[in-house]
C-alpha cells in the first residue's frame, strides 16, 4: 500500500482541512493558517519549482529556521518529487555548509533572508547551484538568487495551464523514494549523508504513535531543530496526521534574540505538548528554581518540601503510589493547587507532558517535571531509524528509562561479535523495521558496515529489562576498555560529575586498555577564582599558589564519588578518572569538538589532545598539580 508523506498529507487535509494546521508570528501575534490552506500554499510552491526546472529526484537544500516556510518548503519539495536536504543553521564553517551542498548535488537551494550571507559566501564554491529561492525580502539580489514570491506567482501561472503535470508528478513517489539526505553532525572527517524515504517516515510517525496519543485538540511549539528528523517526526508529521496544530518560535533578528523568544512564545502560544532536549529542560527549571527564590525563604521551603512529597509518592512513574502513601496524596493535592498549578502557568498553563530526546535526560530532572505535573518522557532514537525507536508516555512510562518499544520494530541486544545476549545483560542495541534508513549517500561501505541483513547496528549500548523498557547507556563504541578486557560505558559518569559539579564544565573519560582510566576536564575557570578568593583572599589571582588551590579544587570534585564520599557509590571507582588533564579551551563547535547536537566528539578530541592523554600515565601527570595543569590556566584572569 502507498504510505508517502503525499499521501499522509492528503488524507489529513481531507479530514482536517477547515482546522488549523500551522501558527507563526510574525509581528505581534500568532496567525493560523488551515490544512486546506497550507494545502494551497504547498501546491503554489510545488508548481513553481516545476516552472523553474525541478526535476524529480533533484535535491534541493533547505537553510532556515524553524517556520511555515520551512514546513511549507519540505512539502513543496516532495511534490515536486525532489529531495529535501536539510541543513542545520548552526553550521558556521564555509566547508560544512559547501560539503553538505556539493555532496549531496543540490541544484536548489531554499534559505530564509537571515542565513543568505552563509549562501552568497560559498555560492561560487557550489557550481551545480542553478538558483538560489530567498525567503524573506532582500534590498539587494545577487546572480542566480530568486525571491519566494515570484517563485509562489510562478506556481499560480503553472497551476492554471498544467495541474495536472504536478498531480501526475506528486502521485508518482512511491514509498521507498527519497524524501530528505539528513546529514550526520560529522563526528568523523566527512559527514555521511543518511537517505531517508518516505516511508521511513510515515512509518515511525505510526510507530511513535504506539506510545502517545495526539488528539486533534493538541498543540506543539517547536523548539527543536527543523533540520533533524526527530524535528519532522516529533514536531510537526505526528501532529499533521492526527490533524492536531503547530507553530514555530518567532525568529529573532539574532540567534540569542530567538532563544530569549522561546518562554514568551511558550506562554503566548500555550501548547499541550513540547518537544525538548535536556538542555533547555535544565534552563526551564533553572527560571523556575529562580522565581520561586524570589517569592522568599518561606515559600522556596514549602516547594521543597512540595518537591519532595511528590519525589516520594511517584517513584519511577509506573509504581506511583501504593499502601502508605495517601496522605502523601491529599497533600500533593494541597500542593498542587497552592504551588504547582501556579509553575504550570509559567509554562502556558495547558501542557501535558514533554517529550525528551538528543541525550540522556538525568532521572533527578525527570522527577522534577513529573512533580510539577508535566512529566518529561526520555526517548531513544537515531537519525538512522527516522529516529524513534523507543520512548516514555502517559500510557506506559519508568522514570530512567529510554521508553518502551514503538511498534512494528524488533530489536536485539548484541556483543562485539554481533551474537545476541539475553534480557538484562548490556550490549549494542539493533533494530529492524520500516523506520531503518535506505542507507548513506554515495557511500555503500558505511551503508554495509551498518546495516546487516536488514539489521541496523546503532552503535549504542543498552539493555532491556524485564518489564518491557529500554535502558541506553552511551555510545557502544566509545566503551572505556581496560587492560583486562572490562567494558563500561562513560556518558554516565561525564554528565553526573559534569551536573553536579559547578567547577567542572565538561568532562571526557578515556581509557583504552589502559591502567587506568583518565579524564580531559574544562574548568570553570571563573567560579574557580571564586572559590580560591573565598579561601585565600590574599592570594594572588596569577600566582602558582592560585592555580595549585583551584587544580586541587578539580580533584576534590571528583573525588566526591570515590568511598567516603558524597556520591560515593554512584559509580564504579575503577572507571573514576585517576589522572585528569585540565584544558585551557572548551570542546565547542568553533573548534569541531561538538557536534551540532552538542555530543562531544571523541575521536578529535582525542587526536587533538594526543599528547596530553599520554602524560597523564607518568608519574608527574598523574599529580594534578603539574606543569601541564598550571599553564592551562594562563592567563588567569
Amino acid at each position: 500500500m502507498k504510505k508517502t508523506i503525499i499521501d499522509l498529507f492528503e488524507n489529513s487535509v481531507a479530514t482536517y482541512g477547515a482546522k488549523t494546521f500551522l501558527w507563526e508570528k510574525k509581528t505581534d501575534r500568532f496567525e493560523p493558517i488551515t490544512f486546506a490552506e497550507t494545502k494551497q500554499q504547498v501546491y503554489r510552491l510545488a508548481a513553481g519549482l516545476m516552472s523553474l526546472g525541478v526535476k524529480a529526484s533533484d535535491k534541493v537544500a533547505l537553510l532556515s529556521e524553524g517556520r511555515n516556510a520551512w514546513i511549507i518548503g519540505e512539502l513543496g519539495i516532495l511534490y515536486a518529487g525532489a529531495v529535501n536536504v536539510p541543513l542545520s543553521i548552526k553550521l558556521e564553517e564555509k566547508n560544512d555548509l559547501i560539503f553538505r551542498i556539493r555532496h549531496s548535488e543540490s541544484k536548489y537551494i531554499m534559505v530564509s533572508g537571515s542565513q543568505l550571507k552563509k549562501i552568497r559566501a560559498i555560492i561560487a564554491d557550489c557550481p551545480l547551484v542553478e538558483k538560489v529561492i530567498v525567503f524573506d525580502p532582500q534590498t539587494t539580489s545577487e546572480e542566480k538568487e530568486i525571491p519566494l514570491e515570484s517563485v509562489l506567482e510562478a506556481g499560480n501561472t503553472f497551476l492554471a495551464t498544467r495541474k495536472a503535470e504536478l498531480l501526475k508528478r506528486s502521485r508518482s513517489v512511491q514509498n521507498n523514494d527519497m524524501a530528505n539526505i539528513s546529514y550526520t553532525s560529522g563526528t568523523t572527517a566527512d559527514p555521511k549523508g543518511i537517505m531517508l524515504s518516505h516511508r521511513n517516515y510515515t512509518a515511525n510517525v505510526e510507530q511513535a504513535m504506539s506510545l502517545m496519543e495526539i488528539t486533534p485538540d493538541d498543540s506543539n511549539l517547536i523548539i527543536i531543530p527543523l533540520d533533524h528528523c526527530f524535528g519532522h517526526v516529533a514536531g510537526f508529521y505526528s501532529f499533521m496526521a492526527y490533524g492536531a496544530n503547530v507553530g514555530t518560535i518567532q525568529v529573532g533578528r539574532t540567534p540569542i534574540e530567538s532563544l530569549k523568544n522561546i518562554p514568551l512564545n511558550i506562554n503566548e502560544f500555550k501548547p499541550t505538548i513540547l518537544m525538548s532536549v535536556p538542555a533547555l529542560a535544565k534552563n526551564f527549571r533553572k527560571n523556575i528554581e529562580t522565581g520561586i527564590r524570589q517569592q522568599g525563604p518561606k515559600i522556596e521551603k514549602l516547594f521543597q518540601h512540595a518537591l519532595k512529597t511528590a519525589y516520594s509518592y511517584n517513584k519511577e512513574g509506573f509504581n506511583k503510589g501504593g499502601i502508605g502513601q495517601l496522605h502523601n496524596k491529599l497533600l500533593l493535592k494541597l500542593y498542587d493547587k497552592l504551588l504547582f498549578s501556579k509553575v504550570r502557568q509559567g509554562l502556558g498553563g495547558k501542557m501535558k507532558f514533554f517529550i525528551g530526546g538528543g541525550a540522556l535526560l538525568d532521572i533527578e530532572l525527570q522527577r522534577f517535571f513529573y512533580a510539577i505535573g508535566i512529566p518529561m518522557f526520555q526517548g531513544y532514537g537515531l537519525s538512522e531509524a527516522t529516529p524513534v525507536i523507543s520512548s516514555n508516555g502517559m500510557k506506559k512510562h519508568k522514570l530512567g528509562s529510554s521508553g518502551a518499544l514503538v511498534a512494528n520494530m524488533d530489536l536485539k541486544i548484541c556483543d562485539l561479535d554481533g551474537k545476541e545476549l539475553p534480557q538484562g545483560e548490556k550490549g549494542e542495541i539493533v533494530i529492524r523495521g520500516e523506520n531503518v534508513m535506505l542507507g548513506y549517500w554515495k557511500n555503500p561501505e558505511a551503508t554495509a558496515e551498518t546495516i546487516v541483513d536488514g539489521w541496523l547496528h546503532t552503535g549504542d549500548m543498552g539493555y532491556m529489562d524485564a518489564d518491557g523498557f529500554l535502558y541506553v547507556l552511551g555510545r557502544f563504541k566509545s566503551l572505556l576498555i581496560s587492560s583486562d578486557g572490562e567494558k563500561y560505558s562513560p556518558e554516565g559518569i561525564e554528565e553526573g560529575i559534569v551536573d553536579k559539579s559547578k567547577y567542572i564544565e565538561q568532562m571526557m573519560l578515556h581509557n583504552n586498555q589502559d591502567p587506568y582510566t583518565v579524564a580531559l576536564v574544562v574548568p570553570d575557570k571563573e567560579r574557580l577564582k571564586q572559590y580560591v578568593k573565598s579561601i585565600r583572599p590574599e592570594v594572588d589571582w596569577n600566582s602558582q599558589e592560585a592555580k595549585a588551590l583551584a587544580l586541587k579544587k578539580i580533584s576534590e570534585e571528583v573525588n566526591q564519588y570515590r568511598s567516603g564520599g558524597l556520591y560515593a557509590g554512584e559509580f564504579p571507582e575503577r572507571w573514576l578518572p585517576a589522572a585528569i588533564a585540565v584544558l585551557p579551551e572548551g570542546f565547542t563547535e568553533q573548534n569541531l569538538l561538538l557536534n551540532s547536537t552538542m555530543k562531544i566528539v571523541r575521536g578529535k578530541i582525542e587526536e587533538r589532545y594526543a599528547e596530553r592523554l599520554q602524560y597523564l600515565f607518568t608519574p608527574e601527570g598523574k599529580n594534578i598539580v603539574n606543569e601541564m595543569n598550571l599553564g592551562a590556566f594562563c592567563p588567569f584572569s
